[in-house]
């Protein structure tokens, strides 16, 4: 198994190479490496207890990552492959979300019912809003202004004023939300719910319930106890022009039109895949797979697996590097 040493060594000596992926194992406690020009796991990171919610931070440099077990954040630099500091965030954190200027990280405490605002310069909680049960889900609007953060046991959305951590509305929505994803122009939001197969999507400015996606009502795999539709993660293109919804236990992504909220086709995954992330030029698309154990990628404009690699353990989130 490879270690931090050894990791930056392999990253960063010898020719440039694509995309690095970087996946979070909830069940190996480690965040995998994985060169997207050859689909190889190079290395795993060591970050901590339980690692779920995962993103880069705005330069590029640094790598947060929710250990839930271990109750902070890890603060990977990239440049040298180790762990560089920890950051408060309140207990038990699943998902979080950056801030556009990327001085704060709204976290999900699951097990509190809270959504953590942590300051990332001065590495501290600075205020705790109650929400829903088990929040998860967490997004941040392009602008800043706003926090959405699901409730799955409360089968709600709230939307909360970032700058000073109000609660200014509390949105029902269908059962189970998992995932949170504001489009990029900021005009809506998209929330997954699990147990229904739907996406609901709100009006950002108004809060009121825009349209919805019926993933369940699609028929798009003939259900059986271990495969059935679970809209979990979502990902937008950078103009805005599609969607894609990872599909959980339906071994499916769907790409949907945003302005249409038609399900234009599907590609095929692994299984549970939980949440995804496209490639810096937007040509692929990767899934974590959580109960196949692999990662997925696909070739967007073809629509066909470019591969799968086995990475063991339970793989939940992705953050894709160039």
């Amino acid at each position: 198994m490879i270690r931090a040493a050894a990791l930056a060594f392999l990253l960063f000596s010898g020719g440039a190479c694509a995309d690095t992926l970087y996946v979070s194992d909830e069940e190996a406690n480690v965040v995998h490496v994985i060169d997207g020009a050859t689909l190889r796991e190079t290395g795993r990171l060591d970050v901590g207890k339980r690692p779920r919610g995962i993103q880069l931070s705005r330069d590029g440099r640094s790598l947060y990552v929710a250990a839930s077990d271990s109750n902070d954040i890890a603060v990977v630099d990239l440049k040298t492959g180790g762990v560089s500091g920890r950051l408060p965030s309140g207990p038990d954190p699943e998902t979080f979300a950056l801030s556009p200027d990327g001085r704060r990280l709204y976290v999900a405490n699951e097990d509190d019912n809270l959504l953590s605002i942590v300051d990332i310069a001065a590495r501290k909680v600075v205020a705790e809003v109650p929400v829903g049960g088990e929040p998860e889900g967490t997004a941040a609007s392009p602008d800043g202004r706003l926090v959405v953060q699901a409730s799955e046991s409360g089968s709600s959305a709230h939307v909360i004023d970032a700058a000073t951590g109000t609660v200014l509305d509390n949105l029902l929505v269908d059962a189970r939300p998992r995932f949170i994803a504001f489009a990029p122009d900021g005009r809506r939001f998209w929330v997954s719910s699990e147990a229904r197969g739907t996406v609901s999507v709100f009006d950002a400015a108004t809060r009121r319930l825009a349209g919805k996606i019926d993933f369940a009502a699609a028929r798009l795999v003939a259900p059986t106890s271990d495969v059935f539709v679970q809209p979990v993660g979502i990902a937008f293109t950078r103009d805005g022009r599609r969607a894609f919804v990872a599909l959980g236990r339906a071994k499916l992504v769907a790409e949907v039109d945003p302005a249409s909220l038609a399900i234009l086709r599907t590609f095929p995954v692994g299984w549970r895949a939980w949440n995804l992330a496209l490639s810096p030029d937007e040509k692929r698309l990767y899934t974590a797979n959580g109960l196949s154990g692999d990662v997925t990628a696909i070739d967007i404009a073809s629509g066909r697996p470019l591969g799968t690699i086995r990475t063991g353990g339970k793989p939940w989130g992705l953050a894709v590097a160039p």
